[in-house]
């Protein structure tokens, strides 16, 4: 058995969780599950995509948020157990894939706009 046989091998094995389609510039809503010692909640974390990079089963996705002064940006990869579900808050307009200028911009200026369906 060769070595990218075995990989796709292990990949057929792990099911992927359907989210639905995101892309930068969209605010999504992750519910993130965390545990703490033997217990186990959900976490929410609410912010704009960045980006998402790579593709199949090791895609990962980067959200930013401001909390309270500071941005937080956090890397998630998409088939991961932990996230329970995704929700889109709002679809944004961007013209790139990857929006890293808004580290720069706070306030108003980071404002991003929204889709009209």
């Amino acid at each position: 058995m060769g070595k990218h046989t075995l990989i796709e091998y292990i990949d057929g094995m792990t099911p992927v969780k359907q989210f639905p389609e995101f892309k930068a510039g969209d605010t999504i809503t992750i519910h993130y599950k965390i545990k703490e010692g033997e217990k186990e909640r959900i976490q929410q974390f609410q912010g704009i995509v960045l980006q998402r990079a790579g593709s199949g089963k090791t895609e990962t996705f980067t959200v930013r948020k401001m909390s309270g002064n500071i941005g937080v940006e956090r890397i998630f990869p998409i088939a991961s157990p932990f996230i329970e579900k995704i929700d889109i808050n709002k679809k944004g307009v961007v013209r790139r894939a990857r929006i890293f200028y808004l580290r720069k911009l706070t306030g108003k200026k980071a404002r991003i706009k929204e889709k009209v369906y």
